[in-house]
């Protein structure tokens, strides 16, 4: 079975845990780096950016995380694990792991109060035409490199992203329900095998 870490420091890890065991997948929640042993793939979920940063440093995870990404390990990061990811930080030199050749912006939609919801048309690699996303305090991709992958745009910025085996997204594909992102990920980026359970489940 196919071992699927979340990091789970702070933010919205769980709902990351429950969407991973609904695919079929264990999920483990990573807090030190004896936690990141035998995954197949990690997700880094939305919260503060800032907050996790510090607290990554103080787990030993600062630099676990990082080497582990550059060893191989396929991340996905949402929201506030999209800004770990990044290279660069609009007027920030906050800690990130700068594994993914981005710079993007925090808070660029605005505060909690301008949280939205919309559908999102897709790169036809996902399998689908269109996914829901839900924005909160979202970042926003104000540059790329050529290694990157844009697969949605969003009022003409990128919002999810790949470069290898590292997928960034700005909004939050585990608050709407469907599984198409994380399954994605899971099968296709970082190719782990098909669960035995997956027949029973209902892909939305």
């Amino acid at each position: 079975m196919d071992v699927v870490g979340v990091l789970a420091l702070q933010g919205g890890f769980s709902l990351h845990v429950a969407m991973v065991e609904r695919l079929g997948y264990t999920a483990k929640e990573v807090r030190d780096p004896g936690d990141l042993d035998g995954l197949g793939a990690l997700i880094l979920p939305g919260g503060e950016s800032t907050t996790l940063g510090l607290l990554l440093g103080r787990r030993g995870l600062a630099d676990a995380v990082p080497a582990a990404i550059r060893a191989g390990l396929p991340v996905f990061g949402t929201c506030a694990g999209a800004i770990l990811l990044a290279s660069r930080i609009v007027d920030s030199q906050q800690f990130r792991f700068g594994t993914l050749d981005l710079t993007i912006e925090r808070n660029a939609y605005g505060s909690q109060i301008d949280s939205f919801e919309t559908e999102l048309t897709v790169a036809g690699q996902l399998g689908v035409r269109s996914v829901p996303a839900i924005f909160i305090r979202a970042p926003r991709i104000v540059a790329w490199g050529p290694g990157v992958d844009v697969l949605a745009l969003h009022a003409g910025h990128p919002v999810l992203v790949r470069q290898g085996r590292q997928v960034a997204a700005t909004f939050h594909p585990e608050l709407t329900g469907s599984t198409v992102v994380h399954r994605w990920f899971l099968e296709t980026v970082a190719a782990l095998g098909s669960p035995v359970t997956e027949r029973s489940i209902t892909m939305v």
